[in-house]
This record gives C-alpha cells, structure tokens and sequence, in this order.
C-alpha cells in the first residue's frame, strides 16, 4: 500500500491534501474538540475519499460547533434533523448519531480520566488489534481502519509519516506518543 507520503511525493497538484499532510496527519493533539473532530472526520470518511472529508472540514467544524463535546453531547432531535439537511456534511444518520453519541462517551470519559486526551494517554500503549477492541467497547461507529487512522493522525500509532518525510523530523520533535513507548 502507497503511503500518504510517497502519494503526495507523486501528486505534487494535490494542494488540499498536501496541506493536511504538512500540517496535521500525525501531529498530537491534546484538546478534547480537536481530537473529537479528528475521530468524526474518520468516521465520516468511512465508505468516502479523504479528499471529500477535507474539501469539507470547515463545513463539517460549523454545522458540529467547532466540535465542542459538551454541545454535541446535548444535540436533540432538531440537531439531529439540522445536520440530516446539511449539505455541507455526511448526511448519513448512522455517522451523524455516532457524532452526538461518542460526544455524550467523552463527556462520560472525563468523570475517570478528565479528558478524551486523559483515557488515550491512560491506555497507551497498545497494539491496533487492542485500540480496536476497546474503542468498539467506548464509542460507536469505530472499526478498525478508522481506529488506524485515528491514532496515526493524532500520534498515538507510529506509520502517519515515512521517515524519510521532512514532516517526520518535524513531528518527532514533538515527542508524540508513539515515541514515548
């Protein structure tokens, strides 16, 4: 399988990607909206290109309250008929119900661990097959691809960048947690 790397190396058009691939794939993140858009944005990729989840991201931030758990959590039925209208985003129900549910799983998260960046640095590490399994047992609409791509991108899994990247060196500065293991 290509990497996201060597694909960008051979696409040097690809701006949109490119960007997200300089700035964000793989760097950590630490706040609760940032990492709780970062897992909806995976989830809605689901079945679809990464090219269209990010031609929409800002779409995406707006219609979902720049990702704020604690709104998300509290969406009711107008919220839910809200984003189901929303042509800016995945119209699909399951992926906009897994949205306000994980939010209302993260809100639960924080009474033990104080944050959703609080239960990931209690579990780590752990092997994919492991993420897996536990995020299918704490949030919904969470297989393993995007359980993958979840952790890469938020540096809780090594393989976001090749190391032969410059944003590799950037990120490793950064100590993610793969690092750190």
């Amino acid at each position: 399988m290509m990497s996201y790397c060597t694909y960008l190396r051979d696409h040097p058009e690809d701006t949109l990607n490119k960007t997200y691939h300089d700035t964000g794939y793989g760097f950590p993140l630490v706040d609760d909206a940032a990492l709780f858009e970062r897992l909806m944005l995976e989830v809605n990729q689901a079945g679809l290109s990464w090219t269209l989840i990010l031609k929409r991201a800002s779409e995406f931030h707006r219609a979902y309250d720049g990702f704020n758990v604690d709104v998300g959590a509290a969406y009711g039925e107008a919220d839910l008929a809200r984003l189901l209208a929303d042509a800016g985003v995945i119209r699909n129900r399951l992926k906009v119900n897994a949205a306000i549910e994980n939010a209302r799983r993260i809100q639960g998260l924080r009474a033990e661990f104080g944050s959703f960046k609080g239960w990931l640095d209690a579990h780590h590490p752990r092997s994919l097959e492991e993420w897996t399994k536990l995020f299918k047992k704490t949030f919904v609409f969470t297989g393993g691809e995007i359980v993958n791509e979840f952790l890469m991108s938020t540096g809780y899994l090594p393989g976001a960048h090749d190391p032969d990247c410059p944003v590799f060196n950037e990120i490793a500065r950064l100590k993610p947690a793969w690092m750190r293991t």
